[in-house]
């Protein structure tokens, strides 16, 4: 398993770099390789993704979940088996650290390469880039889900 690990400084308030995480259907706005994300629930997405042209879909689950501070999730069924932390860090009014940490276990050939190689590393570290112009740029959030999701609730096994 690898172990990824991102951070960006954000020009934008601790709420509205939050907020903007929260909406999954955004990511392939800025996230290389998302086809599509489909939110299924408060917990649960799906993921269609193309990743050095062999396409994989998969299922996440959202087992750790509090506003301004943190996401957590990890796979639950699909192509690929990972879990992840996305961290929320006020530096001021106006300016957010954004944390990623993934541990990703590769699947198949391709991705095991991709690994070998350094893509999914280089590609996290390109897509919180692309996160920092997207919310930049968009000078507010397009949305924002501010619910609190515990680990051990129901459908959730850390």
């Amino acid at each position: 398993m690898s172990k990824v690990k991102e951070a960006v400084e954000v020009d934008v308030p601790l709420h509205t770099a939050y907020n903007q995480w929260t909406q999954f259907e955004n990511f392939p706005n800025f996230m290389e390789g998302v086809e599509e994300v489909t939110q299924l629930d408060d917990r649960h997405n799906h993921w269609t993704m193309k990743i050095g042209g062999v396409r994989r879909e998969f299922d996440t689950e959202i087992v750790d979940q509090l506003p301004d501070e943190r996401i957590t999730w990890r796979t639950t069924s699909g192509d690929t088996n990972q879990k992840g932390t996305v961290r929320f860090e006020r530096l001021d009014d106006t300016h957010t650290k954004v944390e990623l940490v993934m541990d990703i276990e590769p699947s198949g050939a391709t991705e095991k390469a991709a690994d070998l190689l350094g893509t999914i590393d280089r590609r996290v570290k390109g897509d919180m880039k692309r996160f920092k112009s997207y919310i930049e740029d968009r000078g507010g959030e397009s949305g924002g889900w501010r619910g609190r999701i515990r680990p051990g609730d129901a459908g959730s096994a850390l």
